[in-house]
């Protein structure tokens, strides 16, 4: 059975302010061409279709138009809900859209309850994870203490279970929108983190012939059978060196599998140049980003002046300007950000109590901040889905 795997499109997401659902609509495009000339037989979505839990209409009218592109393909597809997308939005009228072949999977409690296709080998059983928020999930799952491995692991096991009723030989694929470790994470993706820790190990997954992933932007192979499809699209300047793109899979008799990557369409290149304005604007090595999006990012020890309508001139297409002065890390002027970069909420908060009251903090009090973070995030999931 030959799938086409792709997750994240974030449908009604801008880049820096740029519409991107002209962009957005030609990967449609592109996918329905790539599952009529390939030859597939399944299309796998593993989640974040929408950019928000209410996406605005436009949207909503490109993913109407992609079921019935893909419907009247006559090719199944099993879609998940991630973490941007509303699940209850999304699943409506799920039963009534499963009868054109296009199956949604947005509730827990239906992670052991497959989709199943038939080729010429036999049964293929799909199972579909969508995003597990813990501390909404852990009493459907039946686990102490919210955490992604452990309610990810318990729905497993729910696949596992209905698996081994399956005539012999049935193969399987499951749709999990998850940060598996290994996978390297990029600016656009939403942090999912709870109790300090968002990543779970691949071997969760142990036991299925393929696991098609979404939430991290970036196309990689977690392990031959563990792959993230990545985005089609580039959603942050963290992703300038992504080759975006889907993953065409090739599940063979008794679980065989090989994989291809097709190439998605590139809107525009993306670029990050660094340095003082006036090298910026002289250097001829940057030639090849004159038609580019561009960050730029300015070392001039003083703001120089108007640094936006003069990078403009020879990057017009320049997005975002920052600026990181050239000073010595001792220098009472180091911003901020700069000191900040790359820390967790969690560290950011205790440096702050010891920076306060001069003594760090001990582990109840880290298990308080961490409690507090959660919290937070559990309360922020309940009124988006609520929205």
């Amino acid at each position: 059975m030959r799938l086409l795997h792709t997750s994240d499109w974030h449908l009604g997401r801008a880049f820096h302010r740029v519409n991107m659902l002209g962009a957005q609509a030609e990967f449609i495009g592109h996918l329905v061409t790539a599952v009529r000339e390939r030859d597939v037989d399944a299309v796998v979505v593993s989640g974040d279709v929408y950019d928000r839990a209410v996406p605005p209409l436009a949207a909503v009218e490109l993913f109407d138009d992609a079921l019935h592109r893909l419907a009247d393909l006559g090719v199944p597809t099993v879609m998940i809900s991630g973490n941007h997308d509303s699940a209850r939005r999304l699943g409506v009228g799920a039963g009534l859209i499963g009868r054109a072949g296009i199956h949604l999977r947005t509730a827990p409690s239906a992670c052991g309850t497959p989709v199943i296709l038939a080729d010429a080998h036999g049964d293929v059983a799909f199972y579909g994870l969508p995003y597990l928020e813990p501390a909404l999930v852990k009493d459907e799952f039946g686990v102490e203490k919210a955490g992604h491995e452990a309610v990810l692991a318990a729905a497993m096991d729910r696949v596992r279970a209905d698996l081994a009723t399956r005539a012999p030989g049935t193969r399987s694929v499951v749709l999990a929108h998850a940060f598996v470790t290994g996978g390297a994470a990029s600016d656009s993706e939403r942090d999912i983190t709870v109790g300090g820790v968002a990543a779970v190990p691949a071997g969760v997954f142990d036991g299925v012939d393929y696991a098609a992933l979404g939430h991290l932007h970036g196309s990689q192979t977690i392990t031959e059978r563990v792959r993230y499809s990545g985005s089609p699209l580039p959603y942050s300047f963290s992703e300038a060196d992504h080759r975006k793109s889907m993953w065409l899979v090739d599940l063979g008799p008794e679980g065989s599998l090989s994989a291809e990557r097709i190439d998605c369409p590139v809107p525009r290149a993306l670029a990050r140049i660094r340095g003082r304005l006036e090298e910026l604007l002289a250097d001829p090595e940057l030639v090849r980003h004159e038609e580019a999006w561009v960050e730029a990012t300015l070392t001039d020890p003083v703001r120089p002046a108007e640094p936006m309508a003069r990078l403009t001139e020879r990057f017009p297409h320049t997005l975002s300007l920052a600026f990181d002065p050239d000073r010595a890390p001792e220098d009472p002027d180091v911003s901020y950000a700069r000191r900040l970069a790359g820390r967790s909420e969690q560290q950011i908060a205790e440096d702050f109590v010891a920076h306060v009251r001069g003594a760090g903090v001990d582990a109840q009090e880290q298990a308080v901040l961490r409690d507090a973070f959660d919290a937070v995030r559990a309360d922020e999931a309940v009124r988006e889905i609520a929205r």
